[in-house]
């Protein structure tokens, strides 16, 4: 059995499948409506961090254009997120092994708190976590080990017993410095050499067998 007894998740492209939506707000507000040319690689590079701080990227730091671009991707997003987005699959189940066995779990993300919680009610996981921590929750933001930090203080149990999942390079640098285990959710949105170049401790294919992993304290070392 596992010696961690706190587990923290990251929500898009690890709990809940929204790349579709997201790439299509992106395309539509960066190429679209701002006029770049970017391909989907680079349109996807920041998933992950704060959304102003995608788009300052694209504005090349103009904070007011980046603004108004995060303005326009938000109205995009919010009108199709609904009907777009999912969970992937053994999500739910994976999550009820994990809190039959003891965890205590919670979100970390780099989504606005609102629409993380409406996400995870959408899909209907949303009970299985005592908290999220959204971008407007916590000053600092992944890399940025702080609200991974803040989460293992909210579940009152160290970051040495506390396991970060997550399926970008931004959320295992963030884990890695927290102190956390970290998993690499190779079913997400990035490639799995993007995630192992950041050494996670380990590297799942699906929720179902991170469950198995963490249930039975083994995992498949990242190292080639």
């Amino acid at each position: 059995m596992s010696t961690l007894k706190g587990l923290l998740f990251d929500a898009d492209g690890t709990l809940i499948d929204t790349q579709d939506i997201i790439l299509t707000s992106m395309r539509r507000t960066v190429c679209d409506l701002y006029g770049y040319d970017c391909t989907d690689a680079q349109l996807m590079q920041g998933v992950g961090t704060p959304l102003l701080d995608q788009m300052a990227v694209f504005a090349s730091g103009d904070m007011a254009k980046a603004e108004a671009m995060v303005a326009d991707y938000r109205e995009h997003n919010d009108s199709i997120h609904d009907a777009g987005i999912k969970s992937f699959l053994g999500v739910s189940e994976a999550l009820a092994q994990l809190r039959a066995a003891g965890y205590r779990m919670g979100v970390v993300t780099s989504k606005r708190h609102m629409m993380a919680e409406r996400g995870l009610e959408l899909t209907g996981i949303l009970e299985f976590f005592e908290f999220i921590i959204g971008s407007d929750d916590w000053p600092e933001h992944k890399p940025d080990p702080g609200p991974i930090v803040h989460g293992c203080e909210l579940l009152g149990i160290p970051a040495k017993e506390c396991a970060y999942i997550g399926d970008s390079p931004y959320d295992i640098q963030a884990g890695n410095a927290a102190g956390c285990a970290t998993y690499a959710a190779l079913w997400g949105m990035f490639p799995a050499d993007a995630l192992k170049a950041e050494h996670p401790d380990f590297c799942c294919k699906s929720m179902a067998e991170l469950a198995t992993m963490l249930h039975c304290g083994k995992g498949d070392d990242c190292a080639e």
